[in-house]
């Protein structure tokens, strides 16, 4: 897999991008170690199932790795079972450019409650949060935290103007406030609200409650698309 690189071309790599620690510090950074290699331990047997299936859905790649910005604007690949068609950009493409609807749906929030994009198999996956769980590999690497704010793309952060030195200040989280308060049901300015307050207000505890809270999210599939 690629390492993680310093995103040279973003603008708040230079301006907010601080050279202090990662939110929670050794503390937080210790309990994500632990953790993370235990969940993959115990879901070995789940994550041996969950690539037999993707991988004979339709024969393609069984994981899949998209740029994000972490901790001090540093790009990585963040891990996800596929869920998507292998030709999804060009799939996109003509879907957006077919349905205005979509279009300005897609460009207020970077995703689509009807993605054209999505396997049978995907959409199962995603709807249990299933297709993050090679995000472990990611904690235990250092990019991710279980609990932080959301993953972005460098062109989102750029839409997030002073917001964006709370998202640079940590790494992002497997789950976070967004994740358990509605994720795609919570509109796009409480989100970024949501991961600001988590930044400026962390604690262990408040780490562990929203691990707590993480279980039932997932179980209801609130606002999983």
């Amino acid at each position: 897999m690629k390492s993680a690189t310093r995103s040279a071309s973003s603008p708040y790599f230079h301006t907010h991008a601080v050279g202090t620690s990662p939110v929670g510090g050794i503390s937080k950074r210790g309990f994500d170690i632990v953790m993370a290699s235990i969940a993959l331990l115990f879901l070995s047997p789940i994550f041996l199932m969950l690539m037999a299936l993707v991988k004979f859905s339709d024969g393609g790649r069984v994981f899949y790795g998209h740029s994000r910005i972490g901790h001090s604007g540093r790009s990585f690949r963040c891990l996800k079972f596929r869920t998507m068609r292998q030709d999804g950009d060009r799939i996109l493409k003509e879907y957006l450019e077919k349905n205005p609807s979509a279009y300005e749906e897609w460009r207020a929030t970077r995703k689509l409650q009807h993605d054209p994009r999505v396997t049978a198999v995907g959409s199962v996956l995603r709807k249990l949060s299933l297709d993050e769980l090679p995000q472990l590999v990611n904690i235990i690497r250092g990019e991710m935290s279980l609990v932080g704010p959301r993953p972005v793309v460098e062109d989102e952060l750029e839409l997030y103007d002073v917001a964006a030195q709370y998202y640079l200040r940590s790494r992002p989280g497997l789950t976070g406030l967004w994740q358990v308060s509605g994720r795609n049901d919570v509109s796009y300015e409480s989100r970024i609200a949501l991961d600001s307050h988590y930044v400026q207000n962390w604690s262990l505890m408040t780490d562990l409650k929203i691990i707590g809270m993480t279980v039932p999210a997932v179980c209801l599939s609130r606002g999983s698309y």
